[in-house]
């Protein structure tokens, strides 16, 4: 499992979301991807995001005016 650090800080919704749903199709299904933004609305967003699309999002905080999400890809392969 290996991490990616995706810094949106500075874009407005919809751009995090966008950029962070193209940034998990390069990824490795179990492989975590981190998100740093500064849009408020974006903890409503990427929430919302990980249950439409069945990522999980394993991890939140904030510091410095500076949200983190930690999202991990979920498994590609058919049930």
């Amino acid at each position: 499992m290996s991490e990616t650090l995706l810094d949106v800080r500075g874009l407005s919704c919809p751009l995090p979301v966008l950029k962070a749903n193209r940034a998990l199709r390069a990824l490795a299904a179990g492989d975590h991807l981190r998100v740093l933004a500064t849009d408020r609305a974006s903890s409503a967003d990427f929430r919302s995001f990980c249950r439409e699309t069945g990522h999980a999002l394993v991890a939140f905080g904030e510091e410095a005016g500076v949200l983190s999400f930690v999202i991990r890809k979920k498994n590609d392969e058919p049930a």
